[in-house]
């Protein structure tokens, strides 16, 4: 074999080489990547598009949103996207306190089930509070850690989730960016799929 021919040879082994040892680095990378500490306080704002079926009709919803955890209540707030709130909410253990622009507040024990009653869809508040970090409570009632190497689960109350994108993907502790949560009926609510942008930290 000509001594060109020979040394392209080599140089696209060598590439291809690398290209391989590259993947693997990656893939280790990835693999090793898990979700931080939980953390009892943080502060979130993101953008939500949430798309049900209703009485046989489509419905469909985007907008911004606010989120302000700590040990003991859980405030968010949904955005309409031209800047008017839509909704407060305020969670504390046992109570969950509702309010819309005009109306007066409405309190319930079960936040899920008051934000269908006020807003026509379920939002999942109690499950947020794992889901935003990065955590869920599995079908066998097991603890779930997401990372970008094992990011779907479906969880005891029968959400399925994928998380779907990662701020700082191949940082030893990636933080979750874009989460999709879908279930196939809640209640008189089907085929209901929430979809979730976390903005980065400001």
């Amino acid at each position: 074999m000509p001594m060109t021919r020979r040394f392209a040879t080599f140089a696209v082994a060598v590439s291809f080489a690398a290209v391989l040892g590259g993947c693997a680095t990656s893939t280790a990378n990835l693999s090793r990547a898990t979700v931080g500490a939980y953390q009892e306080t943080i502060d979130l704002a993101g953008r939500l598009s949430v798309n049900y079926q209703k009485d046989g009709r489509r419905e469909s919803l985007n907008g911004n949103f606010t989120w302000a955890q700590r040990p003991a209540a859980i405030d968010v707030a949904l955005v309409s996207p031209l800047g008017q709130t839509v909704a407060t909410i305020n969670v504390t253990p046992g109570t969950a306190t509702l309010v819309q622009a005009g109306q007066a507040p409405r309190t319930a024990s079960d936040i899920d089930g008051l934000s269908q009653q006020a807003l026509g869809w379920p939002l999942p508040v109690s499950g947020l509070r794992d889901w935003l970090q990065g955590y869920a409570t599995d079908g066998q009632g097991q603890r779930f850690s997401a990372s970008p190497a094992n990011s779907n689960v479906v969880t005891k109350d029968g959400w399925r989730l994928r998380f779907m994108s990662w701020h700082d993907e191949n940082a030893p502790q990636p933080k979750p960016r874009v989460i999709s949560a879908e279930r196939a009926a809640v209640g008189d609510i089907q085929e209901l799929a929430i979809r979730i942008v976390i903005d980065p930290a400001a």
